[in-house]
Order: C-alpha cells, then sequence, then structure tokens
C-alpha cells in the first residue's frame, strides 16, 4: 500500500444540511454546489449517498433503515425510482406507515420536481432517488 493510500481516509457521502436539487441526469445529481454519481437520499439530517442497486432490491426494508430512523421529522417520502415506475413492496408500505410516513413511488424526475416544491414550501419532506 502506498503512502498516499495510507493517509486516505474515506468517509460515507454525507451533505449536512437540505438543500434543492439543481439537476439530475447521467448517472448522478447535484445540489448545493456539489455532485453525486449514484442513488441519494435527501433527509432532515442532510444528503446522504445510497448504496444501493437499481430496481426491485432498492426497495427492501433495510435500504430504508436511514429513513425508518429519521421519521419523527418527515412526513412524506417521495421515492424516485429511476426511468420505470416500481411500485413500493408491501413490506416497506407497512414499516413506513408504522412510522406515520405517507410514502409516493414516481419517476425520478418527477420525485425531483415535487421535492424541491415541497422543500420550497418548508415542508417535512424526504426523498430516496435512483439515478437516471
Amino acid at each position: 500500500m502506498s503512502e498516499i493510500a495510507k493517509g486516505m481516509e474515506f468517509r460515507e457521502a454525507h451533505y449536512p444540511g437540505r438543500a434543492p436539487i439543481d439537476a439530475y441526469g447521467n448517472g448522478g445529481f447535484r445540489f448545493a454546489d456539489m455532485s453525486h454519481r449514484g442513488a441519494v437520499q435527501f433527509l432532515p439530517s442532510g444528503i446522504y449517498g445510497w448504496n444501493v442497486e437499481d430496481g426491485q432490491k432498492a426497495l427492501s426494508v433495510s435500504s430504508f433503515e436511514r429513513v425508518l430512523e429519521e421519521a419523527e421529522g418527515i412526513e412524506v417520502l417521495l421515492i424516485g425510482t429511476g426511468t420505470d415506475l416500481i411500485p413500493i413492496p408491501a413490506a416497506l408500505r407497512e414499516a413506513l406507515r408504522e412510522k406515520s410516513i405517507r410514502a409516493d413511488s414516481m419517476s425520478t424526475g418527477a420525485a425531483v420536481r415535487t421535492f424541491n416544491v415541497l422543500l420550497g414550501e418548508n415542508r417535512a419532506v424526504a426523498a430516496a432517488l435512483l439515478p437516471v
């Protein structure tokens, strides 16, 4: 291992604030003068890189642990499923309902637009977005 590699510190991708989404596409998102390639979760505590695979596997209860932990600050969860609509599986819908979170699944583009509007209205909104 090189000296440079030994001194590198790898951290989980996290932006500690709330910000609108400026752009999406090309496999990622732009927000707060930064960009991120891959899936993201926009939560009350900040914006996180979301290490999931595209498709139905991303919509497991375990993939939404952080969302469930922050449920107190979330009224609405928007789930952007890429270009194809993927329904929310019953197990995930029930886990969210138990925490009083209303969730909607839609294309990522629709989720981004809706998230920005609700964030601008200072609503308790969160988003889990798969890239396009």
